[in-house]
């Protein structure tokens, strides 16, 4: 399943400009050339990909949907908890562009100003097991039925194996939206993604490691680290629940 392949009658508009790619050899950079602000050093192996970089990316996906909906009202959708800072952070970009495109006439911006962007927080709920294509149960939105014939923007911190964000999907098709498209911080190169599915928009692709920071835990640690990181087996041994295993992030 491609992201960029549109699964409504609408033809996608998709500016979609290259991922930043880190290598699977790349090892990182040293801890130690960061501030990492209360976390031990020895709960993480390397820095993956520097905060600024993340912020810089992110102010070019903006930029990207802003131009694809610059002239469409549409429904934000954050899928929580994970997305939410990713989400607060590209809305802000993409209301600035869509304020100060200068590729716009006078007239064409005052009637951008009615064109509204609707907020909506989903979260998601798996019945499956790391195996199986279970259903995912959708929760926050009142209604789905409110996005029939309307624009949606999914936007998520990170994809790995695609099922959930392939039976989101799928449910959203049933309700019959103008379009749908997709906008993941980060996407995991891993041959878990059976389905081999990418989204329309893609901040930064990564290799199949544990990472965490810029909002991605490991058991609710780590969120508010400022650089992605990897974690390290001392940091898993030492965070991860009683009884249980790694959790997939």
């Amino acid at each position: 399943m491609n992201g960029n392949t549109s699964t409504t009658k609408t033809q996608l508009q998709v500016t979609s400009s290259p991922p930043i790619c880190i290598s699977d050899d790349f090892t990182g950079y040293p801890i130690d050339s960061f501030c990492l602000q209360h976390v031990p050093a020895e709960d993480l192996e390397s820095v993956l990909v520097p905060g600024g970089l993340v912020k810089d990316r992110i102010e070019r996906m903006g930029l990207d949907i802003a131009r694809d909906l610059a002239n469409e009202e549409f429904h934000a959708l954050c899928v929580l908890r994970g997305g939410y800072q990713f989400f607060n952070d590209l809305l802000e970009v993409i209301r600035r562009f869509h304020r100060l495109n200068p590729d716009q006439s006078a007239l064409e911006l005052k009637s951008r100003r009615t064109r509204r962007i609707h907020v909506e927080f989903i979260r998601l709920k798996s019945y499956e097991d790391d195996s199986s294509g279970g259903d995912v149960k959708i929760m926050g939105i009142e209604n789905l039925k409110s996005l029939k014939g309307k624009n949606v923007l999914i936007v998520e911190d990170i994809i790995d194996t695609g099922l959930t964000m392939g039976t989101l999907l799928k449910v959203l098709a049933k309700e019959e939206p103008k379009t749908v498209r997709v906008a993941s911080l980060f996407y995991k190169r891993t041959e878990k993604n059976v389905t081999n599915y990418r989204p329309h928009y893609i901040g930064i692709e990564v290799p199949d490691l544990f990472i965490v920071g810029c909002n991605l835990d490991y058991n609710d640690y780590f969120r508010d680290l400022q650089h992605v990181c990897v974690i390290s087996q001392t940091g898993k041994n030492k965070y991860r629940k009683s009884g249980k295993g790694d959790e997939t992030n």
